[in-house]
């Protein structure tokens, strides 16, 4: 049996994490950890309990980095002393075992470096995603529904917690949009990449002579506002209409008026809400809405290297940023990163973490 030699490897994957470790500054991470520590053990934390929820689930995210790092460290200690063992025993299932770990390893920290790119000012929040459908009638309103549950199951596959705050179902097929949240810490900085136009290309299920038909859809992701933000919105300054929540073709699920929409006069910014039982609850939903939607314009206002507001995409010609591909061939590509796959079922199963993380590195490239 030839000698293993997964020194150059594994070198590769010790630069990876020092680069890790440099960005994610375990000095200063270990410094919050214990300030964290000191305030969860405080006898009064629970008597505001939304306080005491962000303290203690910091606290969690910031031990599971700390612990995932000093993991790392020793797996590739681990994986050193495994790749002396099979060469001096000439072991074939220790060889095998140390090939299995690289791949898991260099898998693992290309994913963890992916996260500490996540340093936005607004990236540690959850995220509220909206999705419209645009030019190409019902394959449009086809082809955004098909979006809404390409994200609702990668969310699922990962483990995150999902609210359908809103959805405008089309006379025929699909929706016309939808609103829905994340309630995972840095759903907003993983999201907010897949922000833009999508593009959709296939043979029509709704056109009789099955011709070839492209269709278009907007995704919109703002993050969502915490307690510390301040946003004030005077009273004065906002529209509300209620109305009955409904389902597809106009069944009705409700049968009183508990459904409302927010209109913001100055900015013309329109949200609603029908998930909820009760009016009240919906308000406030649209409220939470709203104000994250205001909060991601004036931070855009403020940034003036910011490229485009949220909500900018027009869904037509010209300005998709991803292409999915069903006829003639099968590809879904995109147009920034030129990230693609030949597989279009597994990516609207949800198969689209290879495109958050391209993304996620081209962003930071752009803004260097």
């Amino acid at each position: 049996m030839s000698e293993l030699d997964l020194s150059t490897e594994i070198k590769q994957l010790r630069a990876t994490l020092e680069t890790i470790i440099a960005v994610s500054n375990l000095p200063k991470l270990e410094a919050e950890i214990t300030e964290l520590e000191q305030k969860a053990q405080d006898p009064k934390l629970w008597d505001n309990p939304e306080n005491a929820q962000q303290v203690t689930s910091s606290l969690s995210r910031k031990q599971s980095l700390r612990d995932r790092l000093q993991e790392f460290k020793s797996r590739l200690d681990d994986l050193e002393v495994l790749v002396e063992l099979a060469n001096s025993e000439a072991d074939s299932a220790s060889v095998t075992e140390a090939k299995r770990e690289l791949d898991l390893l260099q898998a693992e920290l290309s994913e963890a470096e992916v996260q500490t790119l996540l340093n936005g000012e607004y990236d540690s929040r959850a995220a509220i995603v909206t999705i419209r459908s645009g030019a190409g009638g019902d394959d449009a309103t086809d082809f955004a529904e098909m979006l809404m549950r390409m994200y609702l199951r990668f969310c699922e596959k990962q483990g995150w917690p999902t609210t359908v705050l809103d959805t405008s179902y089309a006379e025929g097929a699909g929706i016309k949009s939808a609103t829905f949240e994340i309630d995972e810490p840095y759903a907003y900085g993983q999201f907010s990449v897949e922000a833009g136009t999508h593009r959709l290309v296939r043979m029509s299920p709704f056109n009789a002579a099955g011709k070839r038909q492209t269709s278009f859809a907007a995704v919109e992701v703002v993050p969502l506002i915490e307690q510390t933000d301040v946003i004030d919105i005077p009273e004065n300054e906002i529209r509300v209409d209620v109305f009955r929540s409904s389902g597809p073709g106009g069944q009705s699920v409700n049968t009183t008026d508990s459904a409302v929409r927010i209109t913001h006069l100055p900015t013309g910014t329109v949200v609603s809400c029908q998930n909820e039982k009760s009016q009240l609850q919906n308000k406030a939903a649209a409220m939470r809405v709203l104000q994250s939607r205001l909060l991601e314009i004036r931070r855009s206002e403020e940034d003036a290297k910011k490229k485009q507001l949220a909500g900018e995409a027009t869904a037509s010609w010209g300005d998709q940023m991803r292409s999915y591909v069903l006829a003639p061939y099968q590809m879904v590509k995109d147009l920034r990163t030129n990230f693609e796959v030949n597989n279009p079922d597994a990516v609207f199963d949800g198969d689209i973490k290879g495109f958050i993380a391209a993304g996620i590195r081209w962003r930071k490239t752009e803004q260097k």
